[in-house]
């Protein structure tokens, strides 16, 4: 089982040796074209080398800690309108960096992923959402590709949610509109508000379903089992690949420091309940996400990779014990 976090790096001190550099869309427009240009290829060039000495980084990790998720930011402002244009101009010349990053990755089996933020809605029954979410998995794809990957079935992963009012159907018919590469990398999770566990399930024939386990106990009050009928057709998902699931908890304060918490007893509304802790402080949580055996896990909390070693030395301890 590997354990993952997202996007930021942090060392002990709480800093990130390897930030992700980015920059506004107002300060983008306010300038000429060359000084665009300048800009954006100063800013890609630094995320990708961060990129790599991040990955230099997981590789001195135990291989069960060799997963991240990249930010978005990658390659900042790209899919702006009038950014992308410049971006395909010079983008050639960033192509050796990504490859020295997916060829490192790869020789180091450091599983990876992106996640497309929450406003690209392939299931949105409003064609104009539907065209902005295709041109942002798309780039998430462009980056993904260039590193080498996109090449056979989840060999890398780009998850959005299906939520969006044209569902099921909405989500296939923009889902066949992506390139190839798209569609292989392409997984889709549940969420908390409008899209249950059930309804991601349809999409298990055209990719790979990632269960949110948080975010089931959110809308459903349901602490799903790891023997539940429906992990087996999520693992059939993958078609072989390691499937991977989403691990968060309620902030600190919010929940018990030990049992698995029930809404109807604590009085708080589920919104509050969203939001993520910064470590996995209730241990019987921890048992019922590391239970779930066969799945990878992307640990969604906010002291990033810090957190997620701790998960980590709370699992081997218990091997030990």
């Amino acid at each position: 089982m590997k354990l993952g976090f997202a996007c930021k790096f942090l060392d002990s001190e709480f800093r990130q040796p390897f930030p992700f550099k980015a920059t506004t869309r107002t300060r983008f427009l306010s300038l000429n074209n060359e000084e665009r240009v300048k800009l954006i290829y100063a800013l890609s060039t630094a995320n990708l080398n961060n990129l790599y000495q991040t990955f230099i980084a997981l590789s001195r990790l135990p291989p069960a800690l060799r997963m991240m998720r990249i930010g978005s930011d990658l390659l900042p402002l790209y899919t702006v309108p009038e950014a992308m244009p410049l971006y395909k101009a010079f983008l050639a010349e960033l192509h050796p960096l990504f490859a020295e990053c997916g060829e490192f990755a790869r020789a180091n089996a450091i599983r990876l992923s992106f996640h497309p933020g929450q406003y690209s809605v392939l299931a949105s029954d409003n064609p104009a959402v539907v065209d902005r979410a295709i041109i942002d998995v798309e780039y998430h794809t462009t980056c993904a590709t260039l590193m080498g990957y996109g090449k056979s079935f989840q060999d890398f992963k780009i998850n959005i949610h299906m939520n969006g009012k044209a569902g099921f159907a909405g989500f296939k018919k923009a889902f066949g509109m992506l390139s190839p590469e798209a569609r292989r990398m392409l997984t889709v999770e549940n969420d908390e508000i409008s899209c249950s566990l059930d309804d991601v399930l349809q999409a298990g024939t055209l990719c790979a379903v990632v269960p949110d386990i948080h975010h089931h106990w959110v809308k459903e009050n349901e602490f799903i089992r790891p023997d539940d009928p429906r992990l087996q057709q999520i693992k059939d998902s993958w078609r072989g690949v390691t499937p991977v699931l989403h691990y968060s908890i309620s902030q600190e304060g919010i929940i018990p420091d030990a049992g698995f918490p029930d809404q109807t007893m604590l009085g708080v509304p589920k919104s509050k309940l969203r939001a993520h802790s910064d470590f996995y402080f209730n241990p019987t949580l921890n048992d019922w996400a590391l239970s779930f055996t066969g799945f990878d896990i992307m640990c969604e909390v906010k002291m990033k990779n810090l957190a997620r070693d701790a998960l980590y030395r709370y699992a081997m301890s218990n091997q030990s014990a």
